[in-house]
């Protein structure tokens, strides 16, 4: 092994430093199909993402396998164990709950220290290879009716934008704020917006972005991981039941346990006779 290989954290695959390239990442991404894509663009030897939870249908866990298929190397660290959205936080604390074919490759297992496991993964070639197309990334209005806001479904928060204000809006995105710290991902005044809660996680990591709207006084909510698809905002929207909400939406009418649809109804509702 090269004395130069390093290993690098990220909050998120998608914002990983140049940098990485040739090195091994620790993303604070949820280890979905999503992800995975943005961290085997990277021309890295492996990488640790965050398990979410893993959720419905392993959503949390099933970018392990789509990146077998390039031949790169990769873990998830248990969201019980570290924060979601901080790679930092997970190097130091985390522990790997999956890990895929190539990872074993190169003796990484579950129980391993994320940092463990991580110099393991500096014995792994680098692979630069073309990743495979995947669903999801999307962005996708659902209502536009004049009178009443919009209500509008984007896979990954940073896609929200700015004539999305005033619009309900479901993301796929966990609700963690990035190293923990306020940030300006959510910039629009929105109606209302709702997240997956990535399995809550250690010290609630996977729903802190929810205080944080409730200073702007915007509506906002996170759905069980385990209801509805991480990383698919229509998933969260037709199947998530909320397990958390703030003090707006909860004065709105949200509750734990509320399909979120039917929450959503009701915002639309309420909106539309007030109009």
């Amino acid at each position: 092994m090269s004395p130069t290989v390093r290993i690098y954290t990220a909050s998120s695959s998608a914002t990983a430093p140049a940098e990485c390239r040739g090195h091994v990442l620790i993303s604070g991404s949820y280890g979905g199909t999503y992800n995975a894509f943005h961290a085997g663009r990277r021309g890295i030897r492996g990488v640790v993402l965050n398990d979410a939870g893993v959720g419905k249908d392993n959503a949390g866990i099933n970018g392990l396998d789509y990146l077998d298929g390039v031949g790169l190397a990769a873990a998830t660290a248990d969201a019980m164990t570290c924060h979601i959205g901080d790679g930092e936080h997970m190097l130091q604390f985390g522990r790997i709950s999956h890990v895929n074919r190539c990872a074993r490759q190169y003796e990484c297992a579950t129980g391993q220290s994320v940092r463990d496991c991580a110099e393991r993964l500096k014995l792994a070639p680098i692979i630069d290879a073309a990743m495979p197309p995947i669903s999801g990334g999307g962005r996708y209005v659902i209502s536009e009716v004049p009178g009443e806001p919009r209500l509008v479904c984007v896979d990954a928060a940073p896609m929200i934008e700015p004539t999305d204000a005033d619009s309900i809006v479901v993301t796929g995105s966990h609700a963690a704020l990035f190293q923990g710290k306020p940030d300006g991902l959510i910039q629009p005044d929105l109606r209302a917006v709702f997240f997956s809660d990535a399995g809550v996680g250690l010290d609630a990591a996977g729903i802190t972005r929810l205080p944080l709207l409730e200073q702007r006084k915007i509506a906002a909510g996170a759905v069980s991981a385990a209801s509805a698809r991480i990383g698919d905002a229509r998933s969260i929207l037709a199947d998530g039941i909320l397990s958390h909400v703030n003090a707006t939406a909860k004065s709105l009418g949200g509750a734990v346990g509320m399909p979120l649809r039917d929450f959503v109804g009701q915002l639309l509702a309420r909106w539309r006779a007030s109009a």
